[in-house]
C-alpha cells in the first residue's frame, strides 16, 4: 500500500487520528513513485530494507500508542505556524474575538499532564494576551508585553496542562482587542509579520503523570474484551487478535494468523500485563506482509491467458482502497465473507454508502489532489515584491477552497461538468478580498454563489489552479494551456524540442517591450513550435485575465489584455467564459478525460488501449444521467478492468481488458 493508504489503515484499524509528527507518514516515510501524477501504480511500489526498518520503527510507537502503554516515554510534537502566516486575523476552528496562532489536531495517548510551550516572537511596546484552550475550553490565559508587565513575547512560555485521553482541539491564540479592530481597517495586513506579538511555534509534551484511559478511540477498537481472570486472559487475547488480523489483512482470521501472533503476546505478558502483551502482538502485526502488501491470489482454477474475476474478498479491498484510500470496514467484510458482495444490486448500494461515508473524503485529498497536482501548490513561491499580500494564510485559503469545491461536487452527487461551469465557490473574507468580492467577513468558509456573468466559478477560476500554473513572477500561457490539455482533456502535447529558446520581451525598437501574446506569437513562429503551441496557447491566452496569483486584471504592464483566441480546429472564443463552453461543447471528452484518471487510480496501472471499450461504455452510461460523479465511479467499479484479473505468469502475455496489477 500507498503511504497515504497506510496512514488511512492505521487510523480505521486502530481508531488513531492525528498522529504526532514523528509518525506523520510524511515524515516516516519517503515518497511513493508516481505516474501521470497518480502514487498507487503498482509496478513503481516497492519496499526497501531502509523503507522496512521505518516500519519496524513505527509499529512500536504505534502499538503504544494505540494501547495507552503507562510506561511509554513522553511524546514531543513540534507545530510550526509559517512565518508568512498572517497574524492579524482569525484562525479558522478558533473563537470569534482572536487573531493568529495556530488550531492543533492532536492526540493524546493517556489521561495525564502535558507540556505546552509556546515560542513567541516580536516584543511589543503593547500588552497583548494569548490563550491556550482544549476543545475550545480555555486552560492559559497569559499577558506579554506592555511597559514591564506580562512576560517578554521573545522568551518561551511553558504550561503543565492536565488532558484527558483521545483527540483533541487545541487552541494557541491571542486575544483580538476592540482598538485592533479599528486599527485593522486602515493598518496595512504586512504589519503583522514584523511588528505585531505572534506565534512561532508550539511543542506539546507528554504525558507526565499518566494515570491511563479505557475511552480512548483505540482502545475501544482493540480490546473488544477485557479478561475477568487468568483463565480468561488467552481466550481474551486470541479473541482480540483474530479481530485485528481480520481487518488488517482484509479476510477471515486463521487459526495460524493468531498462532504467529500469540508468541509476542505471551512474551509480553510474562514480562509485564496482559495489555502490553496485546502491544507487543501488534507491534508484529503492523509490520506483516498481510498487512503491508495488497495481496490477490490467482485461485487454482486459473487458466493461462483468461481472465477472472477475483474473489469478493479482494473486490472488497479494491473498493475500499478506491473510494477510502484505507482498509475495508466489517460491513464490507461481512458481505465479502458471505459471498454477496459481487451481486450488482448489493455492490451498487455499497458503494453509495461508501461515497456517503466521510471517508470518501480521501476522493479529494487523494485523488483529485493527485489528478490536479494540488499537492504542488504548497511549493509554489510567488515573487514577494510583486505579491506582496502572498502569505502562507492566503495559500491555505487557495487550497482550501478548491479542496470544499471538490468535495461538494462528491457530497452533492453533481455532474462532473460542475467542475468547469459551477457558478459557484467557498470563499472566506481572506480569498475575498484576495479575489475583490465584497461582503464576506470572517475566518469561516462558506458557499458563495457568483452571478451568470462572473468570470469564477469552477476550476479554472479558481486561485489555487491560476497559481499552480504560473511562473514566481508572471503568468503561462503555455503552462495553463499543457495543464488543460494534461489534466482536464488527456491530451497532452508531445515534449518540446531540445534547445528551445527563451522567449523575446524586446521589440524592434528600442525601448520597446512585447506583451505576453506577442512574445508568444513569435516564438510560435519557429516551424518547430507551432503545433504544440497552436494547442495550448489558445487557451492560456483565455486565462490571461487572471494574473499569477489568481486575481482579476484588465492590463498587463499598462497595455490591454486580448484574451480572444482561435482552437486549431477553427473553434473561436472569447476569454475564461468563453474558454468553458468550448471545453463542454464536447461533454463525453471532458467526462472521458475525468473517467479515465479514476480507472487509472482505482486499478492502480496506467490505462492502455485495451481499456478503451471499457471507458466508452461508462462514459455511454453517465451521459444519461447527466454525467453525476457517482455514475462514473459506478461505471469503473462495474467495468471489466476493475472486475477481471489475468492469472500472475500472464502478466507479459498479450493484453486484455483486465486489471494487470
Amino acid at each position: 500500500m500507498t503511504r497515504t493508504e497506510y496512514q488511512n489503515s492505521i487510523r480505521d484499524l486502530l481508531g488513531l487520528e492525528n498522529l504526532p509528527e514523528e509518525l506523520d507518514y510524511r515524515v516516516l516515510l519517503p515518497a511513493d513513485n508516481a505516474s501521470s501524477g497518480f502514487d498507487n501504480i503498482a509496478d513503481l511500489l516497492y519496499l526497501s530494507p531502509a523503507i522496512l526498518e521505518r516500519y519496524l520503527d513505527a509499529s512500536k510507537k504505534i502499538a503504544r500508542l494505540a494501547v495507552g502503554d503507562l510506561g511509554m516515554p513522553p511524546l514531543v510534537n513540534i507545530y510550526r505556524v509559517p512565518v508568512q502566516s498572517s497574524q492579524d486575523e482569525r484562525v479558522e476552528d478558533l473563537p470569534e474575538g482572536t487573531r493568529g496562532g495556530v488550531a492543533i489536531n492532536g492526540y493524546f495517548p493517556l489521561d495525564g499532564e502535558y507540556v505546552f510551550k509556546v515560542e513567541l516572537t516580536n516584543t511589543s511596546s503593547e500588552q497583548h494576551q494569548f490563550e491556550i484552550s482544549i476543545d475550545g475550553e480555555r486552560k492559559e490565559l497569559v499577558p506579554i508585553g506592555g511597559r514591564g508587565r506580562g512576560r517578554n513575547a521573545q522568551q518561551p512560555n511553558e504550561y503543565r496542562i492536565a488532558v484527558k485521553a483521545g483527540p483533541r482541539l487545541v487552541g494557541v491564540t491571542f486575544l483580538e482587542r476592540s482598538e485592533a479592530l479599528d486599527e485593522a481597517v486602515v493598518r496595512p495586513r504586512l504589519r503583522s509579520r514584523g511588528t505585531m506579538a505572534a506565534i512561532s511555534s508550539v511543542t506539546i509534551s507528554g504525558p507526565y503523570n499518566a494515570t491511563g484511559s479505557d475511552y480512548t478511540p483505540s482502545r475501544r477498537r482493540i480490546f473488544v474484551c477485557s479478561p475477568t481472570n487468568a483463565a480468561s486472559e488467552i481466550p481474551c487475547a486470541r479473541n482480540i487478535l483474530a479481530t485485528l488480523t481480520r481487518r488488517a489483512y482484509r479476510r477471515p482470521s486463521t487459526d495460524a494468523d493468531v498462532g504467529i501472533l500469540m508468541p509476542f503476546f505471551e512474551s509480553g505478558r510474562r514480562g509485564a500485563s496482559f495489555d502490553i502483551g496485546i502491544e507487543r502482538a501488534l507491534e508484529r502485526l503492523l509490520v506483516s506482509p498481510q498487512f503491508l502488501y495488497r495481496i490477490e491470489r490467482d485461485p487454482e482454477s486459473a487458466k493461462p491467458g483468461v481472465p477472472y474475476r477475483p474473489s469478493d474478498l479482494d473486490l472488497a479491498s479494491r473498493l475500499s482502497f478506491f473510494l477510502w484510500s484505507s482498509i475495508p470496514d466489517d460491513e464490507l467484510l461481512d458481505l465479502a465473507g458471505g459471498g454477496t458482495l459481487k451481486d450488482p444490486v448489493v455492490l451498487e448500494k455499497q458503494v453509495r454508502r461508501m461515497l456517503a461515508d466521510p471517508r470518501s473524503e480521501a476522493m479529494t485529498s487523494n485523488f483529485a489532489e493527485q489528478w490536479l497536482f494540488l499537492r504542488d501548490l504548497k511549493i509554489k513561491e510567488p515573487d514577494l515584491y510583486l505579491f506582496r499580500d502572498f502569505d502562507e494564510t492566503l495559500r491555505s485559503a487557495l487550497a482550501r477552497e478548491t479542496e470544499l469545491f471538490l468535495d461538494s461536487v462528491l457530497r452533492e452527487d453533481r455532474s462532473v461538468l460542475d467542475l468547469i461551469s459551477a457558478n459557484y465557490t467557498f470563499l472566506n473574507e481572506r480569498l475575498a478580498e484576495h479575489y475583490g468580492i465584497p461582503g464576506i467577513h470572517g475566518a469561516d468558509f462558506r458557499r458563495v454563489e457568483f452571478p451568470a456573468a462572473s468570470p469564477r466559478g469552477g476550476l479554472l477560476g479558481q486561485g489555487s489552479i491560476l497559481t499552480l500554473t504560473s511562473y514566481s513572477t508572471r503568468t503561462s500561457p503555455v503552462l495553463r494551456g499543457k495543464y488543460v490539455l494534461e489534466n482536464l482533456l488527456v491530451s497532452p502535447p508531445p515534449p518540446p524540442p531540445p534547445n528551445v529558446p527563451a522567449l523575446k520581451t524586446e521589440g524592434k525598437n528600442a525601448g520597446e517591450t512585447l506583451t505576453m501574446r506577442q512574445a508568444m506569437e513569435l516564438h510560435r513562429a519557429n516551424p518547430a513550435c507551432a503545433s504544440c503551441h497552436a494547442r495550448m496557447d489558445p487557451i492560456g491566452f483565455a486565462m490571461e485575465n487572471f494574473d499569477a496569483v489568481g486575481r482579476w486584471r484588465n492590463n498587463d504592464g499598462g497595455q490591454a489584455l486580448n484574451v480572444s483566441a482561435v482552437l486549431p480546429d477553427g473553434t473561436k472564443f472569447e476569454g475564461i467564459q468563453g474558454l468553458k463552453k468550448a471545453l463542454l461543447k464536447d461533454p463525453d471528452r471532458f467526462a472521458g478525460a475525468i473517467t479515465e484518471k479514476l480507472l487509472m487510480y482505482a486499478v492502480g496501472r496506467n490505462v492502455q488501449y485495451y481499456d478503451a471499450p471499457a471507458l466508452r461504455e461508462i462514459v455511454r452510461a453517465a451521459s444519461k444521467d447527466n454525467y453525476k460523479f457517482s455514475t462514473l465511479v459506478l461505471g469503473v467499479v462495474k467495468s471489466v478492468p476493475f472486475q477481471m484479473r489475468l492469472p500472475e505468469e500472464d502478466k507479459s502475455s498479450a493484453p486484455v481488458a483486465a486489471d494487470r496489477r
